[in-house]
């Protein structure tokens, strides 16, 4: 017998731990927020899920943004151990004329036939958008630019990123540079989660390199204290853009725009966006790890009923209007039969709220139920014909 049991959520408490299961994860809000910036996409960092959006899924030129790609393959090569931080990068003639002083672009002033730390680059790629740092990174881990770039598309497709597209390692115009705020905001929170040890570097205001002193072009850094990244970016193209991420309290945010009219207007929109954010959404916990969402009724066992569990938290982000509306029921076919493992899957957790997806995460049996021996077996059928149930 198919069974369905709603469940008061508030009746429910034990002590949370580490692992999640976040519900909300494609979730496609439709919520009345406007920007000036042409694209945009707002996700919860732990979990990826889609807070808020603007055209997130159409592309775009990223310009300046699309180096996050360059420094998400440097950081795969220092992972693996290929590359050290203390290894030196040379600087080679196209990289100068291509990414230095010559080329009116962005760059770390970088002297051409100077051989450069790996951690001096990833500093003048995020702190200076270095043309000519990203150009030396292309070409020591791949031979190539184009070899890079091409390297770059096969791995964002690993990555998720199935809307972008590389032609170089700048993010300089081509036709074939191209990504959309949604695989941007994926690519920051794989840099994050993935590379923890090298994410301090976005949060540095300022450095020097060749006597020359560069502040950081994130105008977010310098507005909001909880902000420690990412990467703007510009072109006539693209207009102007930004990544940013921010922390506050437990919750983390990222935000990409794209497609504003300025720097101001860059600057205050990343603001913004950010804070209404932070005030709209939160995580709300439905159910701790390791709680008893309900209890299922077991055919021939050692025990009556089986407690079922989730994996870990079940927690929701929305906002507070959504959690009003939201219903939550536990899906299972009862009696479950013994022999029942702990861990074994017996049902599902079905969430529903305006405005998102409806939500399945699998219920698991919360402990071991022997089945009974037969004479046991014999008895509880005697039962069941007597009294039903």
């Amino acid at each position: 017998m198919k069974r369905s049991t709603p469940i008061a959520i508030a009746l429910r408490s034990i002590a949370m731990a580490a692992m999640l299961l976040i519900v909300g994860l494609p979730s496609r809000p439709a919520l009345a927020f406007d920007t000036s910036a042409e694209y945009g996409v707002l996700i919860d960092a732990a979990t990826g899920a889609v807070l808020w959006e603007k055209d997130g899924d159409v592309q775009m030129h990223p310009a300046s943004m699309s180096k996050l790609m360059t420094l998400s393959m440097l950081f795969d090569a220092l992972k693996a151990g290929t590359v050290k931080l203390t290894d030196e990068f040379p600087i080679s003639e196209h990289a100068w004329r291509a990414g230095g002083t010559t080329s009116g672009s962005s760059t770390m002033f970088a002297q051409v036939g100077s051989h450069i730390p790996v951690e001096t680059l990833i500093q003048g790629i995020i702190v200076q958008s270095g043309n000519d740092a990203c150009i030396a990174v292309a070409e020591a881990l791949k031979g190539s630019e184009p070899e890079f770039a091409n390297a770059m598309t096969a791995r964002g497709k690993e990555l998720g990123l199935t809307n972008s597209t590389f032609a170089n390692a700048t993010g300089w115009p081509d036709p074939n540079q191209m990504m959309t705020a949604h695989d941007l905001a994926r690519l920051a929170r794989h840099i994050i989660y993935d590379f923890p040890e090298y994410y301090h570097y976005f949060s540095e205001k300022e450095f020097t390199w060749n006597g020359i002193t560069q502040h950081n072009r994130n105008p977010a850094l310098f507005l909001d204290s909880s902000v420690d990244g990412l990467k703007t970016g510009h072109t006539e193209a693209s207009g102007y853009g930004l990544v940013v991420s921010a922390k506050r309290g437990d919750e983390r945010l990222i935000l990409v725009l794209n497609g504003m009219k300025s720097e101001k207007a860059r600057a205050e929109e990343s603001v913004r966006v950010l804070d209404w954010g932070f005030r709209s959404f939160k995580k709300y916990q439905l159910f701790a790890a390791g709680a008893v969402i309900d209890n299922a009724p077991v055919w021939q066992g050692t025990y009556s009923q089986v407690p079922l569990v989730a994996a870990g938290e079940v927690a929701m982000i929305m906002t507070p209007d959504q959690r009003k509306a939201m219903q939550v029921a536990v899906n299972y076919s009862a009696p479950v039969p013994a022999p029942i493992s702990a861990g074994q899957r017996i049902g599902t957790l079905r969430v529903t709220a305006p405005d998102k997806p409806v939500q399945e995460i699998p219920l698991l049996a919360g402990a071991n139920v022997e089945q009974l021996g037969v004479f046991g077996r014999a008895m509880s059928a005697i039962r069941h014909m007597i009294f039903g149930g």
